[in-house]
């Protein structure tokens, strides 16, 4: 690991050692913080001197120290900038711009952003547009390469198609830092060569290769690690956590399955010792969730509040984090260290008053000092719903009387194969009082018609839900049981450029355009936030859910078909762990 080379400029480095040395003033001299160091645990009260960029010196509070400018931090407790080492901007529906202004103020500095949704969207167009977005932003936005366009080759089809030479060509710019999270574990596993071919390109680059190794136990775990994937997510209880650190994984603990962290804590606790290889992410935060409860502060808030340490929650976003990423320069309040501190009211409650990146303050009282402007928009990302109008009839499923037997998705969330009989009517399923339908049609011009699920335990539904936010391949994905409000709800996204919609007795009741990608909206957070939580009410209203699998967020992942499981995508009902497609859910009609 080596510093990035503006840290390394031997004029800075002079000037910090002369200043180190009481033989020059700083540039900038925090007075009086307490820091919680991340090395020893240990407080204690300290001045952080800061020339440029750079930590000269972190000493016993001296008030005849030479400085050009001062910041009080008496009360404060100081720690190192926040690392989020797993996350995608899109999925707070906003640009870069305006999420760095809703969380560095909170403390978090650095992010690794996986913008795999614009580019199953629009291909290297939204790639390009992520890197573009991540510059001149007062937050560290580092962007990965994807890895998984489409998710899963075959089994869906999405708005580009990333091969092993697309992988190594954007790997060899300087402004990407990794592969990103590799989903198409299966087809790794079997020496699939177009995807064996992308994690080469992440090992020949010499840059970081990301998973999301989902279900995989025994010899598939330990393979997914042989293969050259180094860190994973996707946790699903604390045996997994415990297998997946001694298969040696980064771990990149999330906030998002928040009824899974007690069991990680008390997991971690039990060790006595945090592991190096445990940091933290967001992954996915709604702009609801985002505006209420923060992004990477509100993971540590989490895990201090189910009993982690606080120094381990901390150490694990800064210290641990930046050791992973290969960022020596980031993690510690140090000399020669980046200067990316948080000045902190309330440690447990993780209440940043003053944030400093690089050396300047770039936020105060919860606000940033200057705000960025927003990156423009290519074309590519503002013509993303390339598909005919929606009709009701594209929700029925033709078959032949009068009864049918047909394949269902028989469990939200974690779907699993079901099969049920039907009564077909006028040569189409009668859909049963219990049920719901399911429809996705690709929207990325491929031409194909809607495909149909009835889907088992999803409760009872009043209204239809329509989604261009719709993993991971982002197809118009359509919930409910009236094809007529399933309908209206799609057409609605597809006149506005798509979004997310709820409609009622042949009524749009909400919709939130987003019309860049279909995935974000160049409005400010507050103003999204507001619209979506209004949509999520709407829907909360007019749907009996039932938890923990049947909830608000489980329609955006209805269609991960990377992960096991059945799952309807733009091309059927497929489960790739078994190689399954089935382009009609009617398994034998005509029956009596």
């Amino acid at each position: 690991m080596t510093f990035p080379s503006d840290l390394n400029d031997p004029a800075l480095r002079a000037r910090a050692v002369q200043a180190a040395r009481g033989e020059a003033p700083f540039d900038l001299l925090i007075e009086g913080g307490t820091v919680l160091d991340m090395i020893t645990g240990r407080e204690r009260k300290v001045d952080v001197g800061i020339i440029g960029p750079l930590i000269a010196s972190v000493h016993a509070p001296d008030p005849a120290c030479p400085a050009k400018a001062r910041i009080g931090a008496r009360g404060l407790t100081l720690v190192p900038g926040f690392i989020d080492s797993h996350m995608h901007v899109e999925s707070s529906m906003i640009t870069a711009a305006e999420y760095a202004a809703a969380v560095v103020p909170r403390g978090v500095t650095t992010a690794l952003w996986d913008p795999h949704e614009l580019a199953n969207v629009s291909g290297e167009a939204g790639l390009g547009y992520a890197c573009d977005a991540a510059k001149d932003l007062p937050l560290r936005l580092l962007p990965l390469v994807p890895t998984c366009v489409p998710s899963a080759p075959g089994f869906e089809a999405s708005g580009g198609d990333f091969t092993a030479g697309t992988v190594a060509r954007w790997l060899a710019r300087d402004d990407t830092h990794g592969a990103a999270e590799l989903m198409t574990m299966r087809p790794l596993l079997e020496g699939d060569a177009r995807v064996a071919g992308i994690v080469q390109a992440g090992l020949d680059a010499g840059k970081r290769v990301c998973g999301h190794a989902r279900g995989l136990t025994g010899g598939d775990l330990a393979g997914f690690a042989a293969a050259g994937v180094e860190t994973d997510h996707e946790l699903t209880s604390a045996a997994d956590l415990m297998a997946k650190l001694e298969a040696g994984f980064t771990i990149e603990l999330r906030g998002s399955h928040e009824h899974l962290l007690p069991e990680f804590a008390e997991a971690l606790t039990g060790l006595g010792e945090l592991p190096q290889t445990v940091t933290l992410c967001t992954d996915d935060i709604f702009p609801d969730d985002l505006l209420r409860k923060g992004g990477l502060d509100g993971v540590i808030r989490l895990l201090i509040d189910v009993g982690l340490p606080p120094l381990w929650a901390y150490r694990a976003a800064t210290l641990n984090a930046a050791s992973r990423i290969g960022r020596p320069d980031l993690g510690l309040v140090a000399p020669g260290r980046r200067a990316d501190l948080v000045l902190l009211s309330d440690l447990e409650a993780v209440r940043a008053e003053m944030v400093i990146t690089n050396g300047k303050l770039a936020a105060e009282a919860g606000r940033l000092t200057t705000r960025p402007d927003p990156a423009p928009v290519p074309p590519a990302l503002r013509e993303t719903m390339r598909l005919a109008p929606v009709t009701p009839g594209d929700f029925e499923i033709p078959a032949k009387g009068p009864r049918a037997r047909i394949a269902t998705l028989a469990k939200p969330r974690f779907p699993v194969w079901g099969e049920r009989r039907v009564a077909v009517e006028d040569g189409r399923l009668v859909l049963p009082e219990d049920m719901i339908r399911m429809g996705i049609v690709n929207r990325h011009g491929a031409g194909t018609p809607m495909r149909v699920a009835f889907l088992e335990s999803w409760g009872d539904w009043r209204c239809a839900f329509a989604t261009t936010v719709s993993h991971d391949s982002h197809n118009l994905t359509v919930f409910g049981r009236r094809p007529e409000d399933m309908a209206a709800a799609a057409n609605a996204l597809r006149d506005c450029g798509g979004g997310v919609a709820v409609a009622s007795r042949g009524k749009v009741l909400h919709c939130l355009p987003l019309p860049i990608a279909g995935l974000i909206s160049a409005a400010p957070l507050a103003q999204v936030a507001e619209s979506f939580a209004a949509l999520r009410a709407t829907l909360d209203g007019l749907v009996g859910w039932q938890p923990p699998y049947l909830v608000f967020k489980a329609l955006f992942g209805a269609s991960l078909v990377c992960n096991p499981g059945p799952r309807l995508s733009d091309m059927g009902l497929v489960d790739p762990f078994e190689g399954r497609l089935l382009e009609s859910c009617v398994l034998e009609d005509g029956l009596a």
